[in-house]
């Protein structure tokens, strides 16, 4: 049984800021609350390979490792994947954005498997993807709706 997740929001923003600001991956520890770091390791074209350190977990544990991502902004998507997969099998991440009159609706889909060693299944693991995502969704949300106040910027409007 492999895992699967879908979340989506929709955030009152112009679409390059959202595109910018979600894409702008060494700054993603501003931007989601869980990573206490994120280093670039390689950029070829619109291709990053890069790795993320969490914050430590209620065990004091820190996760980190090391992702590629792909933009492609003619379709408003990326796709991602790790490549040290740690407990997983496989992580592949679809990011894809849209916009509408509210702005811009922005839905990550993550298809994954555990290893059979890892602590945790793939049931697990899909309930706290989701529960994780809802969160961080949200405080991506807040953090560009502000930065577009701060600008001065409506949605359907450009930077």
């Amino acid at each position: 049984m492999a895992g699967h997740t879908q979340n989506e929001i929709t955030i009152a923003a112009p679409l390059d800021l959202v595109w910018d600001m979600t894409n702008d991956v060494a700054n993603w520890p501003r931007l989601f609350s869980e990573y206490a770091s994120a280093e670039i390791l390689s950029q070829e074209g619109d291709k990053t390979t890069f790795r993320l350190t969490m914050h430590p977990d209620e065990n004091g544990t820190v996760w980190s490792w090391v992702s590629e991502r792909e933009t492609d902004r003619d379709t408003l998507s990326v796709r991602a994947r790790r490549v040290e997969t740690g407990p997983f099998a496989y992580m592949n991440i679809r990011w894809q954005y849209e916009e509408v009159p509210q702005g811009v609706r922005m839905v990550w889909t993550q298809d994954f498997e555990m290893k059979p060693e890892a602590p945790v299944d793939d049931a697990w693991m899909t309930d706290n993807i989701n529960r994780n995502s809802k969160v961080q969704l949200a405080l991506i949300r807040d953090r560009i709706e502000k930065a577009a106040a701060e600008r001065g910027s409506a949605p359907g409007l450009t930077d």
